[in-house]
């Protein structure tokens, strides 16, 4: 009876009834750096063309999707679409990975928009939709390597909205929750369909001890750095730029310190600290332009020393 009443209410148009099984505006998905560094890097090296990959991870609960790892398909893509070619590839890479001891599942896909921003264009959705099929929480991801810069990373993850919805015009999620409202879409992703054909889901990312190691490391300069011999031309100006900086600091410096000489009274040089609160501190940039020029003409001395004995 209660199944009727259901359906009733949702040929009228109506809300579904309180056990009707929702997605939740509460479902995030938690994405790794390692898969992060990945798909930034597969996108960035297939520009100006668009690639796509598969997701490994695991639905941790109803609210939950966690990304492992990724790895890249064959596909056939241009500056606007992409479509996998090859699914015999998907089945072998995801049983060598077994063997390995992953033994995560395909949690959905990612492709890249390179310099046009995050949306789901119709093959897209076509292809989500062929995903959805498999499992009905799959994730569709798009990254922009482009728009992408050092500190922030332009992605977004969508999934469709159930067709019964479309054609009743509802809402396709519970409203039992805020944290789907925290992230609006932009506008782009608005004027192609998003809120309409598909919608937009929270990202969060996470890192381990191992991860926040790795990142650390990644631009860290090795041992060969200092041994490395700097062309002349740019050293001198290098040296020239720093010592007319020296200058100036020395100058600050020298009437940051007349002007405490004539504060007699201990009120007066508490009044000149305040005042100088958030300015640049002459001292404290003498002294590190002092240690770089020392370091750049000692370094650069033993390297050419070193190059004159070697070669």
């Amino acid at each position: 009876m209660e199944a009727l009443l259901q359906q009733f209410q949702q040929q009228q148009g109506g809300a579904p009834g309180t056990d009707a099984p929702l997605p939740d505006t509460a479902e995030q998905i938690s994405i790794g750096s390692l898969p992060l560094l990945k798909m930034l890097k597969h996108g960035r090296a297939g520009v100006p063309m668009e690639v796509m990959g598969l997701m490994l991870g695991q639905f941790v609960d109803e609210y939950t999707v966690r990304v492992e790892d990724v790895f890249a398909m064959p596909q056939s893509g241009t500056g606007v679409s992409v479509e996998a070619v090859d699914y015999v590839f998907q089945q072998k890479m995801l049983e060598m990975l077994r063997q390995t001891g992953r033994t995560e599942t395909v949690v959905g896909w990612y492709h890249s928009h390179p310099g046009f921003g995050c949306w789901l264009s119709g093959v897209d959705m076509n292809t989500q939709q062929s995903f959805e099929k498999l499992d009905p929480r799959a994730v569709a991801v798009v990254v922009d390597p482009i728009q992408s810069v050092k500190g922030k990373v332009v992605i977004d993850a969508f999934r469709l909205i159930p067709q019964q919805a479309m054609l009743m015009a509802t809402e396709s999620r519970q409203t039992t929750s805020n944290i789907g409202h925290l992230k609006k879409p932009t506008i782009e992703a608005l004027m192609h369909g998003c809120n309409r054909h598909y919608y937009s889901m929270v990202i969060n990312y996470r890192k381990n001890e191992l991860e926040e190691r790795m990142l650390l490391n990644l631009h860290k300069k090795d041992w060969t750095h200092s041994l490395r011999l700097q062309a002349f031309d740019a050293h001198a100006q290098d040296n020239e730029q720093t010592v007319k900086q020296m200058l100036d600091l020395v100058d600050n410096y020298a009437k940051r310190i007349q002007e405490e000489a004539k504060a007699p009274t201990a009120e007066k040089v508490e009044k000149l600290a305040i005042q100088n609160v958030g300015k640049l501190d002459p001292r404290k940039h003498l002294d590190n332009a002092v240690q770089e020029v020392m370091e750049s003409n000692i370094s650069q001395s033993l390297t050419m020393m070193l190059s004159t004995v070697v070669f």
